[in-house]
């Protein structure tokens, strides 16, 4: 079962998962709903049984997890990992893989912290090589998230690699690397339904 505030995480990567603006739609509206409920109601919120979401399997270092969002007719599903920077506990990223809910794409979504400078984007090195940068796309009371469409290339590289190293920036001039371990990726994206 996934508890507190990862639950709600999970539940906004399932339900903005879709490249479809209606599910992202959902997704939004969701959280709006979510800004203007009493504290006391989603302390309530947290506590039913309906609303959890169900961890299904574990590849290495990363989570299969499973819900069936509010309004959807079958579960949904992805491989989740959460990483804090050794040197700077405060800074954690949530890293997720999803299929959208046609299976035609699949999603690398990242939650980082408030307070990252939003115009550099997250880099991404795996096994030391400079892959690239995704840019933020919204943020929310819980953090900012960056999301790239992951093609085979990517999938690949992510599969084959050991460990990969998500920067984001206090600063123009101030990385911040923080470690993802890449054990399991290939065997749980295989086993992502």
């Amino acid at each position: 079962m996934i508890a507190g505030p990862f639950r709600a995480m999970f539940r906004r990567f399932i339900l903005t998962g879709s490249i479809f603006p209606g599910i992202a739609f959902a997704g939004i509206a969701l959280i709006a709903a979510m800004a203007v409920m009493p504290v006391a109601a989603l302390a309530q919120q947290d506590t039913m049984p309906n609303a959890n979401g169900t961890v299904k399997s574990v590849h290495g270092a990363w989570s299969i997890i499973c819900d069936t969002p509010p309004g959807a007719k079958t579960e949904q599903c992805a491989m989740m990992q959460n990483v804090v920077a050794a040197d700077r506990p405060e800074i954690g990223l949530s890293v997720v893989v999803l299929k959208t809910a046609d299976h035609k794409a699949q999603i690398l979504r990242v939650l980082a912290p408030l307070g990252v400078l939003l115009p550099n984007g997250l880099g991404l090195n795996v096994d030391g090589k400079d892959i690239g940068r995704a840019y933020f796309v919204r943020c929310f009371q819980d953090g900012c998230y960056a999301e790239v469409i992951l093609e085979q290339k990517l999938i690949d590289t992510l599969s084959k690699g050991k460990s990969a190293t998500f920067i984001v920036f206090q600063t123009p001039e101030q990385g911040i690397g923080i470690p993802v371990d890449l054990t399991g990726f290939a065997d749980g994206f295989a086993a992502l339904p």
